[in-house]
């Protein structure tokens, strides 16, 4: 029983925090390699988010790094991701991450 409670507990914390979405400024590196990759302080790393522009693009791309380190950033991504979101001249962008 103590068991079943625990798990209980674990997937809707789970939930909860897979639910919360955070707004910012994107901005994207130069990285190796050319996958869909990002950067992030909190998330776990390997798993996949969704970055959505303020334009309606939409992306998943896996955290990989730890990161930004520039006040008021919320995510940064690799170069292809950053491509397929369209912020390859402004350079940073207005998105939502889930």
């Amino acid at each position: 029983m103590y068991r079943t409670l625990l798990v209980a507990a674990f997937s809707s914390l789970v939930a909860v925090s897979a639910a919360q979405a955070e707004s910012g400024l994107a901005s994207y590196y130069g990285g190796r390699g050319g996958g869909m990759t990002c950067a992030h302080r909190t998330r776990a790393m390997g798993s996949i988010v969704t970055v959505t522009t303020r334009s309606g693009r939409s992306i998943q791309c896996r955290v990989n790094d730890r990161g930004p380190f520039v006040r008021g950033r919320v995510i940064d991504v690799s170069v292809s991701a950053a491509r397929a979101l369209g912020m390859m001249r402004s350079g940073v962008v207005l998105v939502s991450v889930n």
